[in-house]
């Protein structure tokens, strides 16, 4: 049999982003590619997330990254081209730059992989590959399941994806750019039965809103809620949604039934100006006065509210940074509290935006897409210095993560939700975004991540 090799790389500029072993995620791209690849494979899957890369023997190699892994990708692509073994890279990175991946690769995916992966691997067997497939978007209804026996057993969590697409379109995100703009969901009956066969308790759902924008999405959710929770699947999950998650109690009463614990919301600010300028459209035609309602709706359910804001718009200075972070930290309504620098990424119209005014600090590209990883200032803000805006966030997360804040936020979890399990989800992870700030401050200190 032909050996196939699948390949999840990691940052190693970066390792202070994966100290947490509750916050890793099975590479679940592919896995599906795995599940896609047809009879006569033998395959195996080489994860970054626990061990660094050593060359294994294969006859054909796949490799997928997210932009800050894109040139830890390359150096491994190109190990196995220089042997004459062939290449393929995929994945958003890839998809985002094409051109640049094909230096690195014998082919590239571009899109989604189910439409075109058996076509790459015949292809290869017949040595006559193409330098680029276009995947495209797919129909989900016959989607499989991907290949879980391939993943390592030491993930806490197992990762589930109900849907693809976003019509949201925010300026920052490249989802849209990725999986279209277009909401397609798998079939309720085939997310149900591959519920079923996961071993973790713990599940995370991968999708960028899991339910949805509009009726049909509605109701779609609601059955998958309404079937997790009538087959007993007794799982423990969180999942990633916009602020319409809170709009509608029925959904969110079978939601917590289900097993739900937790919700990350793109909230990205406190107030309308900010929400503006990222093109934030649901937050911002609502206000942000719809917040608060919100979060009591899901908490009603015995759910957590984990609360995503962004510093380094334009327009932020130190005192809106300031305000920004006092308002997380003392909200009792946001459970969980994630902070990130504003980072235009390849395929977003901000990274475009960005690059024609020449605000974009690094350019040395592929190289310099290490730095792309949300945890530092790779633009100039109009209202700040970058240095201003990394010292000042510095200070703000050992505020927002100090040890009384997080305790106070759990004592409101378990007040508002009821619900331990939903308050120790809640907890984690704060815990987690402490550990990974400490760690990059400490790297940052001794000169061991780029900077």
């Amino acid at each position: 049999m032909k050996k196939l090799l699948l390949i999840n790389p990691v940052n190693p500029a970066r390792s202070s982003l994966t100290v947490n072993k509750s916050s890793r995620f099975p590479p679940i791209g592919l896995g599906i590619v795995a599940a896609l690849t047809p009879p006569g494979w033998e395959i195996a899957l080489a994860d970054e997330n626990w061990q660094s890369f050593a060359y294994r023997e294969a006859d054909c190699v796949g490799i997928t990254a997210f932009t800050a892994s894109a040139n830890r990708a390359y150096e491994i692509a190109s190990l196995y081209r220089q042997r004459g073994v062939p290449v393929i890279l995929g994945g958003i990175h890839a998809s985002m730059r094409p051109e640049e991946a094909s230096r690195f690769a014998d082919a590239v995916v571009i899109g989604e992989a189910e439409a075109v992966w058996r076509k790459v691997l015949e292809d290869v067997e017949e040595r006559r590959l193409s330098r680029r497939y276009e995947g495209g978007w797919s129909d989900l209804s016959g989607a499989p399941a991907p290949r879980r026996d391939l993943f390592h057993p030491d993930y806490l969590f197992a990762s589930v994806q109900t849907s693809r697409g976003c019509p949201m379109d925010c300026e920052f995100c490249s989802v849209t750019a990725f999986n279209g703009r277009h909401y397609r969901r798998r079939p309720v009956e085939a997310v149900l039965a591959e519920l079923e066969t996961i071993p973790q308790k713990m599940i995370f759902f991968v999708d960028d809103n899991i339910i949805g924008y509009g009726r049909e999405s509605r109701n779609q959710a609601l059955a998958l809620f309404k079937g997790m929770a009538e087959r007993r699947l007794n799982k423990w999950w969180f999942c990633q949604a916009s602020l319409n998650f809170g709009d509608d109690e029925e959904v969110l009463h079978w939601a917590g039934r289900a097993g739900c614990k937790m919700v990350f919301l793109g909230l990205e600010a406190e107030e309308i100006g900010a929400l503006q300028e990222v093109n934030k459209q649901l937050n911002a035609r609502r206000g942000t006065a719809a917040y608060e309602p919100a979060f009591r709706r899901i908490h009603k359910a015995g759910i957590a509210v984990l609360g995503a804001f962004i510093f380094g718009i334009d327009g932020d200075t130190e005192e809106k940074l300031g305000k920004r972070a006092r308002y997380l930290a003392r909200n009792n309504r946001i459970d969980v509290m994630q902070t990130t620098f504003l980072t235009p990424l390849p395929g977003t119209r901000l990274f475009d935006r960005y690059q024609r005014s020449e605000r974009l600090l690094y350019t040395g590209f592929p190289k310099d897409w290490e730095h792309y990883d949300m945890t530092e200032a790779v633009h100039r803000p109009a209202g700040m210095d970058p240095g201003q805006l990394m010292n000042r966030m510095d200070q703000l997360n050992q505020r927002i993560y100090a040890w009384p804040v997080l305790l106070r936020k759990a004592f409101f979890t378990l007040l508002h939700t009821r619900d331990m399990t939903a308050t120790m989800f809640a907890w984690n992870s704060n815990i987690n975004y402490r550990n990974v700030g400490r760690n990059i401050l400490r790297a940052k200190k001794a000169g061991t991540e780029p900077r």
